[in-house]
């Protein structure tokens, strides 16, 4: 019982420090919505995220041939993040014009509300497929039992869920943190392509800069509002 624990936690760990990523992409994309729309699009995306991951979880138990290369020496999980990868650096790179040029793509006519819930919401679950591949097959060559798999995947999700809506607002509400977080998601693309193509790269080499520029960001940000108060 206390391995079991333990792989739980491990793994419970491993979803969050992925989910980084999820909080980063349904931060960009709900706020293309409707405030009134967001946290339920960001409920009902992660909700619909996490049945597609527990369905991967025993497709991949399943079919131990995910990782067989199928074309050339490409398997089904490198094709899943060539795509994903290519869509990932796509949205990121139009969400930064968009922002700079002041061009909201969702404000044409011709696009309903409904559409625009609806298309959120399908990136959200598809990205999401894209970045949890990795973990998947990662939890499940630690261990073949789904009740712990599952369960930290509930659990890490219920994080996700509180911490998406708070971050995604102050993102939101700084469009230079905008930026800068749709700049992290084209390196995150950028990482998710060259795995694909099976060049490793360190996480470290991710986060650790990541983190530095966000930090640079944040004491920016604290200048700026000191500065305005002695102003004021």
């Amino acid at each position: 019982m206390a391995d079991a624990l333990g792989l739980l936690a491990l793994l419970i760990g491993l979803e969050l420090v992925l989910g980084v990523d999820n909080v980063l992409v349904i931060a960009i994309f709900v706020g293309r919505l409707p405030d009134t729309q967001r946290q339920k699009a960001r409920l009902i995306g992660l909700s619909l995220a996490m049945l597609a991951r527990i369905v991967m979880l025993a497709v991949v138990v399943a079919l131990t041939g995910l990782t067989r290369p199928v074309v050339s020496d490409l398997s089904v999980r490198d094709l899943i993040l060539l795509a994903g990868g290519l869509f990932l650096l796509y949205k990121a790179v139009r969400e930064i014009h968009h922002t700079v040029e002041f061009r909201d793509e969702d404000g044409h006519p011709e696009t309903s509300a409904g559409e625009a819930f609806a298309a959120v919401i399908g990136q959200i679950v598809l990205l999401d497929i894209v970045f949890s591949i990795d973990s998947v097959i990662t939890a499940v060559g630690l261990t073949q039992h789904l009740w712990i798999i599952i369960t930290a995947v509930v659990l890490s999700f219920i994080g996700i869920l509180f911490f998406a809506g708070p971050i995604g607002d102050f993102i939101l509400r700084h469009p230079a943190l905008k930026i800068l977080a749709l700049s992290f998601l084209i390196t995150i693309g950028v990482t998710i392509f060259m795995e694909g193509l099976h060049k490793h790269v360190p996480k470290a080499y991710i986060y650790l800069p990541m983190g530095f520029a966000l930090m640079v960001e944040i004491l920016q940000m604290r200048y700026e509002h000191n500065r305005q108060r002695l102003k004021g």
